[in-house]
């Protein structure tokens, strides 16, 4: 399996993105990773020289995080980031991951590697974290601000198959992100979805409100993307708030420095749940190959558990296994 990472991608780009490339390399010998970026700032990390699994494919631009996506994509077609969109369209690659503009992957994703046949809108699907193991697959998370009842349906149904073949779980339950658990409560949109989740080859739970997420009352949750991006935004937002508080908290004094040391253990466990870093990156589902978006400030180990997570999907078929679904008649 090949899979293209844009090195020049992210805030840490090339140094940290480069080290977790060739950790990844190291650790799966079996995957042919492609490093897309500048050769001038790549070879001088390469103080060892290139893995046998790893090649680089030079790129002359650069896609910043102040760039308008659109705009980007189609005027930077040397960019790093375009090209490694490009080499999963041309079936050079199996896959491709970036940590740099995410509105301008997204953009790839569509008009580079182009949708799956049968896909009205790709979704960006990231773990939310929950207080039992495993998370929950989260999707739209903002590549759509609008959508359709169908979108959503199509959402589900990507989701269930996701969490089926990269994480194992058996029969996903499925919920609906609203205002309350009755199935007629809502907007026009959320109760026309409930009907058609109901009826799908998914196994679907009903309502679920945002307060409930962290309970694990599902294991992929739906949504529209100007929802579900408010509500990922407010649990960073909230995690950091959080963190910040207990460390101001635990410095204050001798007696909360020694309570902090006995709590380290438990802190460190729940600080572990809510790191992006444990799951290396999003997916967008619902394009013609694999597309993995990681966090903006990714570092190595991010980026290595990134290359897994798309090492697994790979393995296990996954964006064969969601066209099939989806255009089964």
């Amino acid at each position: 399996m090949r899979i293209a990472i844009d090195a020049m991608g992210g805030d840490h780009a090339p140094g940290l993105i480069v080290q977790g490339a060739l950790e990844a390399a190291k650790e799966w010998p079996d995957v042919q990773l492609v490093l897309v970026g500048d050769k001038t700032a790549i070879e001088p990390l390469l103080k060892e020289g290139l893995p046998s699994n790893v090649t680089l494919h030079h790129a002359d631009e650069v896609i910043g995080a102040d760039d308008e996506p659109v705009r980007a994509v189609r005027r930077k077609k040397g960019s790093s980031m375009v090209i490694a969109g490009q080499l999963v369209k041309d079936k050079q690659v199996d896959a491709m991951l970036s940590a740099g503009n995410t509105g301008a992957l997204m953009t790839t994703g569509l008009l580079v590697v182009g949708r799956m046949e049968g896909i009205e809108r790709p979704a960006l699907a990231p773990i939310l974290p929950t207080m039992g193991s495993g998370g929950v697959l989260s999707l739209d998370m903002g590549a759509n601000m609008d959508a359709k009842p169908e979108h959503l349906l199509q959402y589900a149904i990507m989701g269930s198959i996701y969490r089926a073949k990269v994480h194992g779980v058996q029969n996903p339950r499925v919920g609906l992100l609203n205002v309350g658990s009755e199935a007629k409560k809502g907007n026009e949109l959320t109760k026309a979805a409930y009907e058609l989740l109901e009826n799908a080859p998914i196994q679907f739970v009903g309502n679920v409100e945002s307060r409930d997420v962290f309970d694990g009352k599902c294991d992929v949750l739906v949504c529209d993307g100007f929802a579900g991006n408010i509500l990922l935004k407010a649990m960073e937002g909230t995690a950091g708030a959080i963190f910040s508080t207990l460390k101001e908290a635990f410095g204050s004094s001798l007696l909360t420095k020694l309570a902090a040391a006995i709590m380290l253990p438990k802190l460190k466990t729940l600080k572990q749940k809510l790191d992006y870093k444990e799951h290396g990156g999003a997916p967008l589902l619902g394009l013609n190959g694999l597309v993995i978006k990681c966090h903006g400030s990714s570092d190595a180990y991010a980026v290595k558990n990134a290359v897994r997570q798309a090492r697994i999907a790979l393995q296990a078929n996954l964006t064969e296994s969601i066209s099939a679904e989806i255009n089964r008649k």
